[in-house]
């Protein structure tokens, strides 16, 4: 299975070719690295020459953008109601993995049918791509990250979006210490997101190596996970991790302690609007009643 981010007006995948790819972000075009990309460019438009912003690696490790036309510091763009600040960052980010829209879309549908009050755990949350999608469908929201700037940032996008009078937690520490916290305290949620790296340290030097760790935490997880569950999402970006390894995970963990709903897995892309071709953007693997 392959899902489709296909729905964006203020960002579009132009082109990509020869390790990098072309995009627009509202009116700014940058030029990034991507490892999948490792088929020739098809033919080299103005705008591959020409864009706002590129951004070189360097051989020392991390890189730097090269401004070609002048763009602002950081701006906005929206996804249907939602809202999120874009800023280029030294490591090629901008704040935002666009293919993530499916995943909100499918998140905002399931809370919004069910009718019920949901609480929701996002674990290694980012800027919170996933925990304004939550939010805006009515969710009460704990936001979890090792890095405080990720926090605010996911702050910022919440505000941005207009809900700032929804319930939402916002969590600077290592997820592992947080979720064991929540155990103790007999705290449950009804949606449990996760985006895991494939390796990170905590604040206070807490190592993460996905395969070491992620169904060992995925078990801690089981114990926040209310009577009457919504839905699990985790996403990868771990190379070489194929979808079952999360489908097999999930039906060995939610699945058997649930024991109803499904569980599937697949991959996410981004069609490229002068080719049609698609960028895969990582795995995912779901549980939802």
């Amino acid at each position: 299975m392959i899902l489709l981010s296909d729905k964006w007006k203020d960002y579009e995948l132009i082109d990509m070719g020869n390790g990098e790819k072309l995009e627009k972000w509202g009116d700014v075009v940058l030029r990034r690295p991507d490892p999948q990309v490792i088929w020739p460019i098809n033919k080299e438009w103005p705008l591959w020459k020409n864009p706002h912003g590129h951004y070189h690696r360097s051989n020392r490790g991390g890189g730097s953008w090269e401004v070609k036309k002048k763009y602002p510091e950081q701006w906005n763009i929206n996804y249907g109601p939602l809202k999120f600040k874009i800023k280029p960052t030294g490591f090629k980010h901008t704040g935002l993995f666009p293919e993530q829209a499916a995943n909100w879309d499918w998140m905002i549908d399931k809370i919004k049918s069910s009718k019920r009050p949901i609480k929701v755990l996002n674990l290694f949350a980012y800027t919170g791509g996933a925990s304004v999608a939550c939010a805006y469908a009515g969710a009460e929201v704990c936001h979890v990250d090792a890095a405080k700037g990720m926090v605010n940032w996911a702050k910022e996008n919440i505000e941005l979006s207009g809900l700032r009078d929804r319930t939402v937690r916002f969590i600077v520490d290592d997820v592992f210490k947080f979720v064991e916290r929540e155990v103790r305290r007999g705290n449950k949620y009804d949606a449990i997101i996760m985006d895991p790296p494939s390796y990170g340290r905590g604040p206070k030097g807490e190592v993460w190596k996905i395969e070491d760790k992620l169904y060992e935490f995925l078990e801690l997880c089981l114990k926040v996970l209310s009577d009457k569950p919504l839905f699990v999402l985790i996403n990868s970006y771990t190379t070489g991790f194929s979808p079952i390894v999360l489908e097999n995970i999930l039906q060995t963990t939610v699945r058997r302690q649930v024991k109803s709903g499904k569980v599937y897995a697949g991959e996410i892309g981004i069609p490229a609007s002068r080719t049609g071709m698609i960028l895969p953007c990582g795995i995912f693997g779901r549980w939802e009643a």
